[in-house]
């Protein structure tokens, strides 16, 4: 409610993982439908981005453990009832990219369909030049992440 909107009316599709190398694709955000660039300054924009980034990290400084569970478990909700109900509904979800978004054989947060069949499809859009090298980031992240555990 920082800038007079409540947050149900505000909407931007994330790519990657969620964190520092998150992919939030702003030219695609909107308020209440009006594209977010027409509504908010870019630099307020950005500094959203930026607080998005590294929030999670800000809330366990300050309770000093784990705290990020209310949004992924409100997620999984809306996840599950969509797959129930077979509702077709397009959520960001970690899905196994068989070249989507130029990935192949990884993991990462993209939109997906979710209906009884689960992820149903994944839809792609063509990316930025500025967004392609982020997303490379956040893959260049999980392919750590999936080293150094053995996975």
């Amino acid at each position: 409610m920082e800038l007079g909107y409540s947050t149900q009316d505000v909407n931007c599709m994330v790519l990657g993982g969620h964190g520092d190398t998150m992919v939030p694709i702003t030219r695609l955000a909107t308020i209440g439908g009006i594209p977010a660039e027409e509504v908010i300054s870019k630099d307020k924009l950005d500094a959203i981005v930026e607080r998005t980034r590294f929030g999670g990290g800000e809330l366990v400084k300050l309770f000093g453990n784990g705290s990020a569970y209310y949004a992924p478990a409100a997620s999984a909700i809306e996840m599950a009832e969509s797959y129930l109900k077979d509702k077709k509904r397009v959520l960001p979800c970690a899905a196994l990219c068989e070249g989507e978004f130029d990935v192949d054989g990884y993991f990462i947060g993209v939109p997906t369909v979710i209906g009884s069949n689960g992820i149903e499809k994944i839809l792609e859009f063509k990316l930025l030049d500025s967004e392609k090298k982020e997303l490379e980031n956040t893959l260049n992240a999980v392919k750590q992440t999936v080293k150094e555990t053995g996975l």
